[in-house]
Parts: structure tokens; sequence; C-alpha cells
């Protein structure tokens, strides 16, 4: 059983290719939190960077609809990142539960693109916008975004064309200028292309694009035009799909 100093009553929640993240208890004030760790005993240098500027990155950064980071700590030959933990889940834990309400909808929707706002307008671009990486309270219908480790502080940057397999982000939420095979630079509107991509699986509980393979999916977000949320909902009002 996994033990950091300082925190107790850990439970895994969510495994990764490179971080294992867990729930616990801060000992000295009995405040509930979340631990991101480094999955392997020797971590690798690029892993380690990633979390310490997860945490740079998001520290002065004051919005409630963004997860609060509270420490960076030394853990064995790693790093700990210590975060808020506001008794959420992941959207995509609700989202296979079912298609979300409309109603519900609209809530999570409008809370996402202030805060994504608010990003912005301090020239950070999140760059890997999906379910996972947001987390709501099913209770309080309170939403927030997480995982900054590949986010940008920087109006605009120009990505370069690289293996599908090694692209930073999530393919299937990727905006196609993120992909590098566009002449064109990636500013803060890759961000709300990844939210549209989630708001429509969150209505139509599907993605929009559909495929394993890696080029297919980056063919279809540049060059197709996916079903109308309506069609395969019709219970979606015409003006919100």
């Amino acid at each position: 059983m996994l033990q950091v100093q300082g925190y107790k009553n850990l439970q895994e929640i969510q495994e990764g290719a490179t971080t294992i993240i867990y729930r616990g208890i801060r000992e000295q004030d009995q405040k509930p939190v979340i631990i991101k760790i480094l999955k392997h005993e020797y971590p690798s240098l690029e892993a380690i960077t990633r979390l310490k500027h997860e945490y740079e990155i998001t520290k002065n950064l004051e919005r409630a609809g963004i997860i609060k980071p509270f420490s960076l700590e030394n853990h064995q030959n790693g790093l700990a990142l210590i975060l808020e933990d506001f008794g959420g889940q992941s959207l995509q834990e609700l989202i296979s539960l079912g298609k979300v309400k409309i109603v519900d909808f609209l809530n999570l929707a409008i809370q996402l693109a202030s805060s994504l706002a608010y990003l912005h307008e301090n020239n950070i671009i999140h760059k890997d916008i999906k379910p996972e990486n947001l987390i709501v309270n099913p209770e309080t219908g309170t939403i927030k975004i997480t995982d900054f480790s590949i986010a940008s502080r920087l109006s605009r940057e120009s990505p370069t064309i690289s293996n599908p397999n090694l692209l930073e982000g999530t393919l299937a939420y990727m905006s196609p200028e993120q992909t590098g095979r566009m002449n064109r630079c990636l500013d803060y509107r890759t961000d709300f292309y990844s939210l549209g991509v989630t708001f429509y699986e969150m209505l139509v509980g599907q993605l929009p694009f559909q495929s394993t393979d890696p080029l297919e999916l980056i063919h279809c977000h540049i060059a197709k035009t996916p079903t109308p949320p309506h069609e395969l909902n019709p219970e979606i009002p015409l003006v919100i799909s």
C-alpha cells in the first residue's frame, strides 16, 4: 500500500501512463486532498518536469472552476502534487452512466466556457480538454478543470508535424491545428474545439468521430463534418445542436 508522508487513508482513483492519482486526508488539518504521484520508481526527467510545470502554471490561478494545487512535495525518487478535493468525479464517469440532461448540460457548459475564458485571459492554453480532465460534483453541479501537464503559458505557438502516436493531447478531442498538419498557429481556440467535442459527447453519449486509427482520426477532424447532435438525439433543441 502506498504511503506518502503527512497523508493517510490513500485510495487509488485513477492510473495513467506516467502518473497515479489517489484520494486521501492531509494529517495536519484533516483536509481531503487529491495526490498525483509519478508512477515509476525512477521517473524520467520529462515526467518530473511535467509535474513541476503543472504546479507552476496553476499555483497562482484564483478561479473556482480550476482545481487548486496546494503544494508540490518530494516523494521517494520523484514528486507528489497535492490538489484540492471537492468531492468530484471525472465527467467521463458521469457520461458513462448515460447522456447528460439538457438542463444539467447547460449548467456545466456555461461554467466550463467561463473557466476557459479565464485561462485564456491569463495567456494559458490547456491543450487537453476532455471529460477525463474535467471534474464534476454531481450533488452541487460544480465542474472544474484539471491536469495542466501540457498546458502552455503563451497566446499562441507553432506546432510541428510528428508521429500521431507522439502528439501531446488526446486525438479524439484534438483540434486540426494542434496536430501540426495545418499551416496555422495554435492559439486559445484549440481549447474551444476540444470543449465542443466534449459537449458533443455529453449530449449524445458518443464522440463525433470514432476510430482507433490515429491518422484516420486526424483526417476526420480536418476534413469531415460530424452528424448533428439533434439527428442522433431528437430531444436536443436545434439551437443547442
